[in-house]
Parts: structure tokens; C-alpha cells; sequence
């Protein structure tokens, strides 16, 4: 810890899994006595500043021609761009690489660019004595401010490439390396003209090069949350600049009690945590299809409904919200039935639950692949699994005590590690 106050600036992805993970970290840093301040995008406007937070917000999007800017739902352009391109989920992950993930890339670029000058501004404004960035995008003004850098990778640690681990964003499995090599070509012919152009932008506003086809810098501090329990064995150890937090859960969920519907169940009946998240949970038919064959089982539901609650109807033995306090439900569950995001699945580990994996994009093939590969979950394809298939994952899993006791201490070691905190230590401590 510090005696001086520090004034830290967050700048979060705008999806809730990055901007979850820095108000866990900013709210530690709040109660130690810091001012935080997060530059999020626009939509989340008012969310921050209820837990105490300052907000100096950007747009990463232009206004359409001829209107001007309108607050929305936080993160809701990518709700809409979710679930415009959920057909894209259905193709292998290495079909995804042109039609997918290149254009959420594009995205994500075109945000860096226009929001550049407001960060500058927003910099000069705040003053901040550190800069934290979760994020898969560098943006040049977080570099070049002339105070520690610092890097939080949320997502799954296969963003930090080594030729001894399966290539990020292809669900590969550890043990077979056949598919590597191509995954990669594949990835380096579809993306390398757009990474030459960003690192001229980056170049352009005084920022150094970025590394061979990444998108974003390293740090001065770089931290990855990962449990060592399901983390990848590397050819060669990360720098010293590199840190592991064994997870990142946040503690500003509110309390969650259990309603009637679930808290009155037979003795034999499970309680199971449904979501897929924010983003994933746009794609309605597949929420309906997943709660259809959920419907026939004997256990109890939980289910997060997302942004499109209004369109999904739950079965009786289900109870469900647009959001629910994950934090503080997955505490009370057996089993979560999940899309992969690495928030979801490191705060599963983190309360020693096992999962159902059903990834849908980006890393959350990794995620799924690596607890189906280590025996911590069962990893189902969300398009063509089979009632059967789903309600047999549900029964092997709970039917496994071995694997319970195991995951009950290894949540206890991983909740011990104090990943917040940590985190919280780590920034303070890059600004001496």
C-alpha cells in the first residue's frame, strides 16, 4: 500500500466482463483513499458513479449524420453486433478468423482512432498518476501520457502468445498441436494488412510500434487473470512485468436470496446457474433452446435472461432476471452451465463449481476447451448439442464428488490469493 493518494484512470472494454473486472480492482483502490476515475464508453454513463467512481466518459462511434449522440445500454453496440452476426457462430473457429473476428478487430480499431483525441483531452483533465487498460486494442494516448502503463488481460491467456500453447481464438486442445500451424497462417493472411495499417496509426500519434500482429502494447505492468489451476505450461516464463491474479471477482454485487420457486426443491434436485452473458444471451433462439431441454430435468434454474428479457419465457422450474448478481449467485449453485466469457469462468473456479461450457465466440472456445481438457467441465458445441447430451453433461458432472471435493479446494486456495487485492498492491506499487 501507499500513504499518497493516487489518482488511477480505468479504460475498460465496453463489454461487462472487462468493465466487471476494473470496478472490482477500482473499488479496492476507492477504499484505500484513491481517486479512480473511469473513461468508459459513453453508454455507461451514471453506472460507474454509483459506486463512487469518477466518470470522464468517450464515444467510440460517431453520431449518424444529421443526429446527435443518445446514451444507450451499457455496452449496447455490441449487443446488436452480437447478435447480428450470431450466424457466424456455427462456422469452425478457424471460418471465423475472415468473417468474425477480423471485423470485431476492425471495430474495436475504428473506436481507438475516433476516441483518440477525447482520451488526450480526458488525460489532461484527470491528471491520472497510472493508466489501466482491459482491453484487446491499444489506444496510443494510454502509452504515450508519460505516466505507468498498465495492462490487464481479462480475456483467456492464449492473448499472450508462445509457440508451446494452442492459438487464441481457436478452441484447440492443448495435447494436439496438428491444427496450430494453419489456425495461425490463416490468422496472420486475414489479419496482417489490418494490423500494418493500426500500428501506422499508432505510430503516427508518438506511440512505438506495436509487437508483430498485436493490437495492443505491453505495460509497465501487464496482469492476467487466470487461475494457476487451469492456466497453460509455456515454453518459456513470462517477463517479470507479468503477473498472474489467480481471479478477479468483484464485491459490489448486491446479496441474493434465493426466491420460492428455487429455495422449495426436492432433495435430489440440483440448483444450476444458466447464463450466456451479456452479449450471448442476444441470441434468443438459443436461449429458448437451451431452456427447453433444461425444462425436463428434475433440478432447479437460475437463469441471467439478458438484454432481450422481455422475449425469453422460463420454464417453472426456472427463475430468471434480464441480470442477476452473478458474484453472488454462483456461490449458491452446484453447477454453471455457461458461454465461456472468462469473467464467468474464472469466478466458477474461484467458488469451486464445476461447468458446462457452450462458447459462442472470441476466447470463450479457449475457456470451454480448457475445462473439457482438464476435467473441471464438460465443453458442448451451443448449435448442434442434443438434449440428451446437455442433460448427460449435467448428470456426470454432478454425479462426480471427486471432482466437487477438488474444486471446493481449489476454490478455497484460488479465493485465498486475494486476486483484488493483489491487483490493487501491483498498481499502487507501479507508480514508486
Amino acid at each position: 500500500m501507499t500513504d499518497r493518494q493516487l489518482t488511477v484512470l480505468f479504460m475498460p472494454e465496453s463489454a461487462y466482463g472487462p468493465t466487471n473486472n476494473c470496478i472490482g480492482i477500482g473499488d479496492v483502490l476507492l477504499k484505500r483513499g484513491h481517486r479512480v476515475v473511469f473513461a468508459a464508453e459513453a453508454s455507461w454513463r451514471g453506472k460507474l458513479a454509483t459506486l463512487g467512481f469518477g466518470e470522464d466518459l468517450v464515444h467510440l462511434t460517431p453520431p449518424p449524420a444529421g443526429e446527435v449522440a443518445t446514451e444507450a445500454d451499457a455496452g449496447q453496440f455490441w449487443k446488436d453486433f452480437i447478435r447480428d452476426t450470431a450466424p457466424e457462430f456455427r462456422k469452425p473457429t478457424i471460418e471465423q478468423l475472415d468473417t468474425w473476428v477480423k471485423p470485431v478487430w476492425a471495430e474495436l480499431i475504428a473506436g481507438a482512432r475516433y476516441c483518440e483525441p477525447q482520451l488526450k483531452a480526458i488525460i489532461e483533465r484527470t491528471r491520472p498518476d497510472v493508466i489501466v487498460e482491459d482491453n484487446v486494442v491499444g489506444f496510443p494516448a494510454l502509452t504515450t501520457a508519460g505516466v505507468p502503463f498498465v495492462r490487464i488481460v481479462s480475456c483467456n491467456p492464449l492473448e499472450v502468445k508462445d509457440p508451446g500453447i494452442p492459438p487464441a481464438f481457436s478452441g484447440y486442445p492443448a495435447a494436439d498441436s496438428s491444427g496450430w500451424s494453419a489456425f495461425t497462417a490463416e490468422y496472420d493472411r486475414t489479419h496482417r494488412e489490418l494490423w500494418a495499417d493500426f500500428n501506422e496509426f499508432v505510430t503516427s500519434c508518438g506511440a512505438r510500434p506495436l509487437p508483430d500482429l498485436e493490437f495492443i502494447h505491453e505495460g509497465d505492468l501487464n496482469l492476467y487473470v487466470y487461475p494457476e489451476l487451469a492456466d497453460y505450461v509455456r515454453t518459456a516464463p513470462l517477463p517479470a512485468t507479468w503477473h498472474r491474479l489467480e481471479s478477479s471477482v468483484r464485491e459490489t454485487d448486491e446479496k441474493f436470496e434465493l426466491p420460492a420457486v428455487l429455495a422449495d426443491r426436492p432433495a435430489d434436485s440440483a440448483l444450476i446457474y444458466f447464463s450466456l452473458g451479456s452479449l450471448g444471451s442476444a441470441d434468443v433462439e438459443l436461449m429458448r433452446r437451451v431452456i427447453a431441454a433444461l425444462a425436463g430435468t428434475k433440478h432447479r434454474y437460475i437463469v441471467s435472461k439478458g438484454p432481450l428479457h422481455a422475449e425469453i419465457e422460463l420454464a417453472p422450474n426456472m427463475w430468471g432476471a434480464e441480470f442477476v448478481p452473478q458474484t453472488s449467485v454462483i456461490p449458491l449453485v452446484d453447477l454453471v452451465i455457461t458461454h465461456g466469457g472468462n469473467n464467468t469462468t474464472t469466478e466458477a473456479l474461484h467458488f469451486g463449481k464445476p461447468m458446462i461450457g457452450l462458447p459462442l465466440f472470441w476466447d470463450q472456445y479457449d475457456n470451454a476447451q480448457r475445462a473439457d481438457e482438464l476435467g473441471l467441465g464438460v465443453r458442448l458445441a451451443p448449435y448442434t448439442f442434443t438434449d440428451d447430451d446437455l442433460r448427460g453433461a449435467i448428470d456426470t458432472l454432478l454425479g462426480n464428488a471427486g471432482l466437487r471435493e477438488r474444486l471446493a479446494a481449489e476454490g478455497e486456495r484460488i479465493r485465498a490469493a486475494d486476486g483484488l487485492r493483489h491487483a490493487a498492491d501491483l498498481i499502487e506499487a507501479a507508480t514508486r
